[in-house]
């Protein structure tokens, strides 16, 4: 097997170059041929998953977090080379999402157990979403959580993790107003004053919330998710329902199965794709069927795959 590690050096919160090194000579020793790509800025992990398709590699691994899941997978769209992980960021939703072991405190070894899964998982091909010409593998945030994102400082979250969010989601909160939208799914235009729309490819949202639950990764849907109200006291509401999962039973949320959604609003909001800041309204987000082959686990989560 012919393998590309792409290494975000920055991602995570703790050196993770010693356990990388243990993950790599695992694989090496069962055969693998691999070598080592190091990021130094915002899209050359993209640019080296382009360059190991051209170059025929079979695989090319993520070593970091979502974002750099995201850039690899926007270079291997559409191509037949599959996208493994090594999680070492700050949430790691989608090794959450697959059953791919992160860090914890209390386990040492992540990235050897993430090794395994590859050497021992299989290839499945999954959807990508689309926005405005960029792929995203999770999810797409148009308002508050991509305002959120927008905030938070690429060393604030390398130093506080998951509580520089927690810190810029009170700030963002406190003074985040609704905003009057319209939102056209598969031709179907609704108009509404929400505080966040989520389209979702997968079914876990910021790596503890089973916000898209319906979610299949091969279905060729979205799921669309409109939070709407206005204010502190909405916002409110709709955390504790996230929280007791009981948000697809509230009437102040819309929830679709779409296939491509267009979304316009009163005033800019920000957008996010995959955690990652990226543009603002309007936007046209789509489904691209099949787009991304990846290595999954043996045993995987119930409920991922159309034909579960």
């Amino acid at each position: 097997m012919k393998a590309m590690v792409v290494l975000n050096p920055s991602a995570g919160q703790r050196d993770r170059r010693h356990e990388l090194r243990e993950a790599m000579a695992y694989l090496g020793d069962h055969g693998w041929q691999l070598i080592l790509k190091k990021t130094q800025g915002p899209g050359e992990a993209t640019m080296y998953a382009r360059q190991a398709v051209a170059e025929g590699y079979d695989i090319v691994i993520a070593a970091g977090g979502d974002g750099t899941v995201s850039e690899v997978a926007n270079g291997l769209a559409r191509s037949n080379v599959a996208l493994g992980m090594f999680p070492i960021g700050t949430t790691n939703v989608w090794a959450l999402q697959m059953g791919i072991p992160p860090f914890w405190p209390l386990r040492q070894h992540s990235l050897l157990e993430a090794a395994k899964v590859l050497a021992e998982g299989h290839i499945r091909c999954v959807d990508l979403g689309q926005v405005n010409g960029r792929y995203f593998l999770l999810w797409a945030g148009i308002g508050l959580d991509a305002q959120i994102t927008k905030e938070v400082e690429p060393e604030t979250k390398r130093h506080l993790g998951a509580l520089a969010f927690v810190i810029a989601g009170i700030v963002v909160a406190r003074e985040f107003a609704g905003t009057r939208v319209r939102v056209t799914i598969d031709g179907h235009e609704v108009k509404r004053r929400a505080i966040l729309i989520v389209a979702s490819n997968a079914q876990l949202y910021a790596g503890i919330m089973r916000l898209a639950a319906q979610a299949r990764l091969d279905d060729g849907l979205l799921d669309v998710l409109i939070f709407k109200g206005q204010g502190f006291p909405a916002i409110l509401r709709h955390i504790f329902s996230v929280l007791t999962n009981r948000h697809l039973r509230d009437p102040e949320v819309d929830y679709y199965q779409a296939r491509r959604v267009q979304i316009s609003a009163a005033k800019p909001l920000a957008v996010h794709a995959d955690d990652e800041p990226f543009t603002t309204t309007p936007v046209e987000i789509s489904v691209v069927p099949q787009a991304l082959r990846i290595v999954v686990p043996q045993v995987l989560p119930p409920g991922l795959f159309s034909d579960s």
